[in-house]
């Protein structure tokens, strides 16, 4: 029976993980992830990489900066393959995010949810009403949908049933 190789060719990086040879090539040219060379010149990567591309894949569909992806990998060892305590350590550094992320589009689809079957154009009791541009303190964005009513200074208005 032949000796299965510890490392993948680059190819194989990529037929497990379901991106293009190019991502995978990026991301070791950007230091995200670890490329041994062949003799032959050729990148090699250990099996232990295809968690790391994968996470990185995940957290860029989730929104996060290749900044922030670094920052989380940069926290897993860099002399032997993570462990599942590593990859656990790691996740507790998004979970925050993603629990505001999560918060965030749950505001959004209320308050617009409220605004688009409402039909009533209300301002007295709109979600998103903007009177004298009061937003403009809180900054650029739509600070009315996105921001919680904490945040914002103002109490709660009652969304219009739909």
């Amino acid at each position: 029976m032949p000796r299965k190789s510890p490392f993948l060719t680059i190819g194989e990086v990529a037929a497990r993980t379901g991106l293009a040879v190019s991502a995978i090539r990026y991301y070791a040219d950007e230091g995200l992830i670890t490329a041994l060379r062949s003799e032959g010149g050729n990148r090699r990567f250990t099996r232990s990489e295809i968690r790391k591309v994968s996470f990185i894949a995940i957290s860029q569909r989730l929104g996060f900066s290749l900044a922030e992806i670094r920052g989380q990998l940069d926290r897993l060892p860099g002399d032997r393959p993570p462990t599942k305590a590593d990859w656990a350590r790691i996740s507790t550094g998004f979970r925050d995010a993603i629990d505001e992320r999560m918060a965030q589009l749950e505001r959004l689809r209320d308050r617009l949810d409220g605004c688009i079957g409402c039909g009533c154009l209300s301002l007295d009791t709109c979600a998103i009403y903007n009177g004298d541009d009061k937003a403009a303190a809180l900054g650029p964005g739509a600070n009315w949908v996105e921001k919680r009513e904490s945040d914002l200074g103002r109490p709660v208005r009652p969304q219009p049933a739909g």
